[in-house]
């Protein structure tokens, strides 16, 4: 890949793990207790730090004409190419499992590709996160377990926050032009083969936990040309405030 569309994939991952990592913030004094609270914020902050490192590479990629704070603070709502499923929100502590479970998979799969590549930044990163995201995928695999297996009620909410956040699954393993790019250059995996992994991890967990998986075929999709749900415009609002109130700013 030339270093243009190698800095717009890096891009999108980033993407991805900064959304993520900001909804995972927002949990901070909320979780259900108080060793789930840390756990869920150490969560976010290994998404965090995937997410600084691939801007970083991304800003040097595309010659430094901007930082990696810039691509942070300083994109607008349509110029963001996260998944839609990464801005939902924390609606309920079943909604941030399930949410964050499906992204674990996406991204233990992507890195695993990633961390075979000869780019040695890239692949650097990857080994780092597949540490991280082996650690993820265990534990929010222990509470889909929990949950769905557990109470009648969380059962029910478990099931609730599938059947809400199913429609979002599909964008993990549908492809465009840069995904396509990434793939002849062994940067990521096919789209069959991302959702022939999900689909295999999903059924399997889910058969444990006594989950079922939506029978409604919609998916949505144009998170990758911009497009996204109106979460994540009150997110970047948030997120933003300081850099866009105070720009250039020196601490």
């Amino acid at each position: 890949m030339d270093h243009l569309n190698l800095s717009k994939f890096c891009i999108r991952l980033g993407d991805h793990c900064l959304i993520m990592a900001h909804r995972q913030s927002e949990l901070c004094s909320n979780g259900p207790f108080l060793e789930e609270d840390i756990a869920q914020i150490n969560l976010g902050l290994d998404l965090l730090g995937q997410a600084e490192a691939l801007l970083i590479y991304a800003a040097k990629l595309e010659g430094n004409t901007r930082t990696a704070d810039d691509l942070a603070y300083r994109r607008s709502e349509r110029q963001f190419h996260n998944f839609m499923l990464t801005e939902q929100p924390n609606t309920d502590f079943a909604f941030v499992i399930v949410r964050q479970y499906f992204m674990s998979l996406y991204l233990l799969k992507t890195y695993q590709v990633l961390a075979q590549v000869d780019d040695d930044t890239l692949s650097g990163i990857a080994l780092k996160a597949l540490k991280e995201l082996t650690y993820h995928e265990r534990h929010l695999s222990m509470w889909i377990l929990r949950l769905g297996d557990g109470t009648d009620e969380s059962q029910q909410r478990m099931q609730t926050a599938v059947n809400e956040l199913w429609m979002f699954v599909g964008e993990l393993y549908e492809e465009d032009a840069l995904d396509l790019l990434a793939q002849q250059a062994s940067y990521a995996p096919k789209g069959e083969e991302m959702k022939s992994f999900l689909m295999a991890q999903i059924t399997a967990k889910f058969a444990e936990a006594s989950l079922t998986i939506p029978d409604s075929i919609y998916m949505t999709t144009g998170s990758k040309q911009g497009i996204h749900t109106e979460y994540l415009g009150f997110l970047l609002t948030e997120m933003q405030y300081l850099q866009r109130a105070y720009p250039d700013a020196k601490w």
